[in-house]
């Protein structure tokens, strides 16, 4: 209805009676107007386009590379039509007061939202800019950006509304205090989006490139992007994840930057040994035994102090059970230990070394733990097996076997 009574104001300014020449005047005039702004706009953006180009391609700088990139001069080169409109529109429309205050309107209103994609054109041609340096490659830059740009279309958008309506910003900010529940409901994800991009670029939690786990969204990759609403993760089966941002603030998820920036990678891992294969190493082995160059040095010291505490003990060895023994088992793990001490994918200054953990119902687990130099996946999980493949192939060399379950073969029936 609002159209239609505006539509029948507008038909009113118009007054048949005078002479239809001033119209058929008004006419050419506008028709000039449009050609004259229309060549203005294609010289003009020619002249910058090919300024910047020129400016772009004789500086160091790789800044007014990526302006020109982003159309930065094609934008400003806008400027110039629309300032000759502006300045135009009031000597054609002198006698048409309400044509004039309506255009006058249009005109101001273009003027801010081709600001904003100037702004915005800068803006973006500095977030690539700065993405191409080591000392931001890393930060959220989209998120800035996108924060930046919602506060200037705030302003720009309410610049739009006290143009088009006449009215003064009091009333316009009262307008916007009764229906500000409304607002924050519309825009809820956004504002817990910032609020969540802010926290995660103060304290640090992620950075673009870090390798990060997330289980509740199934995210298993590299950040590729951080931006006000979402975090994207290329995962390592080249799938992309989206993760909102708020989710990083309220769920937890495991960022592996201090891995990579450490100096190795943990290993983590166990056999299980058959508990029935532990024994006591028998006179007659040990021998035997100190063939074994990892072992050579040990078991001459170790059987030296045991001989000595038996002795000085009175020790019956009479039963085997008596006193103190190498076993099978503890000669094992001092093996392996020395065997990843003189692996050369080990880092020795880290922590290292084969334990036993809690026995179970499926054997006797013998955990090593220590941290490899190279921390690529691929080479991690090289060195990893390399180390298990010959841990498995020294148990019966101990007289120990590995726990394996005994699995029952299905039967088929007639």
């Amino acid at each position: 209805m609002k159209i239609f009574n505006w539509a029948y104001q507008l038909f009113r300014q118009m007054d048949f009676s005078e002479d239809i020449s001033l119209y058929l005047n008004l006419l050419v005039n506008i028709i000039i107007l449009i050609l004259v702004s229309y060549v203005l706009d294609y010289i003009f953006k020619k002249l910058f386009i090919v300024f910047l180009a020129i400016i772009a391609a004789k500086t160091k700088s790789s800044f007014d590379d990526f302006l020109v990139a982003n159309k930065t001069a094609k934008y400003i080169a806008h400027l110039m039509p629309l300032l000759f409109i502006y300045k135009t529109v009031p000597v054609i429309l002198k006698r048409f007061t309400y044509w004039e205050d309506f255009f006058e309107k249009g005109v101001k209103i273009y003027i801010i939202i081709l600001s904003l994609w100037i702004t915005r054109s800068i803006f973006n041609a500095l977030k690539d800019y700065l993405k191409h340096k080591p000392r931001f490659s890393d930060k959220p830059i989209d998120s800035y950006i996108q924060v930046i740009m919602i506060v200037l279309w705030t302003f720009g958008i309410t610049s739009f509304v006290l143009i088009m309506f006449d009215t003064n910003m009091k009333t316009l900010l009262t307008t916007f205090g009764a229906i500000s529940a409304l607002i924050f409901l519309i825009f809820k994800d956004t504002i817990l989006g910032f609020v969540a991009s802010i926290q995660v670029s103060v304290n640090d939690m992620v950075r673009i490139g870090d390798w990060i786990t997330m289980e509740k969204f199934g995210a298993d990759g590299d950040v590729i992007e951080i931006n006000l609403a979402t975090v994207k993760v290329r995962n390592f089966d080249n799938t992309t994840t989206t993760i909102p941002t708020y989710s990083l603030i309220s769920d937890s998820f495991r960022n592996w930057r201090g891995m990579l920036n450490s100096d190795g990678r943990r290993i983590k891992r166990h056999v299980l040994i058959k508990a029935q294969s532990v024994r006591f190493i028998q006179p007659e082995e040990i021998d035997t035994f100190k063939k074994i160059q990892h072992l050579t040095s040990y078991i001459e010291h170790r059987q030296a102090d045991i001989d000595k505490y038996n002795a000085n003990n009175s020790i019956d060895k009479s039963v085997i059970v008596n006193g103190r023994n190498l076993t099978n088992l503890g000669l094992f793990r001092k093996y392996i230990n020395q065997y990843i001490l003189s692996h050369p994918g080990i880092n020795k200054d880290m922590s290292l070394m084969v334990r036993h953990l809690q026995p179970t119902e499926n054997g006797i687990p013998l955990e090593i733990y220590c941290f490899s130099k190279d921390k690529t996946w691929l080479n991690y999980e090289h060195i990893m097996a390399d180390i298990f493949d010959h841990v498995m192939a020294s148990v019966p060399y101990f007289d120990l076997e590995i726990f394996e379950s005994i699995s029952t073969p299905n039967t088929l029936s007639n």
